[in-house]
C-alpha cells in the first residue's frame, strides 16, 4: 500500500511544518499510519520526508517528528509494514472519534 496518495499530497501542501503551532486541540490531523501497537498521526509535512505529529505506542504518546522513509522501511513482527488508515477522515484533535487520539487529548491537551 502506498502511504501517501495524490489526495493526501494536496492536503499536506496546506499544512507545512510549523503551520499549526499553537493550535493545540484545534490542530487538524491529516492522516493516520499504524503498525501493531504504534500509531502516527500527521499534523504537518515538509513536502519531502519529514512529518510532525503525534506518535502513540499503546496509551503512551508524544508530539514529535518522524520521516516518510522510516515509515516505509520499518518492519514489525512477521514482516508487517506500516499502513495508512484508509478510513481515517481528517479532523481536529478535539473532534476526532479515534480512541487513542482522544486519550492523548485528555492527558495532554485538555484545559484544566
Amino acid at each position: 500500500m502506498k502511504l501517501i496518495t495524490k489526495q493526501l499530497e494536496r492536503e499536506f501542501e496546506k499544512f507545512p511544518l510549523y503551520s499549526q503551532d499553537g493550535k493545540g486541540k484545534d490542530a487538524k490531523v491529516l492522516a493516520k499510519f499504524f503498525l501493531q501497537s504504534f500509531t502516527w498521526y500527521v499534523l504537518e509535512f515538509d513536502g519531502e520526508d519529514t512529518f510532525f505529529g503525534i506518535v502513540i505506542n499503546g496509551l503512551d504518546g508524544e508530539f514529535g517528528y518522524f520521516s516518510l522513509k522510516e515509515l516505509e522501511s520499518v518492519r514489525g513482527m512477521w514482516g508487517l509494514k506500516v499502513e495508512r488508515d484508509r478510513y481515517f477522515n481528517p479532523t481536529t484533535i478535539e473532534k476526532s472519534d479515534d480512541y487513542y487520539l482522544q486519550e492523548f487529548y485528555k492527558n495532554n491537551l485538555m484545559e484544566a
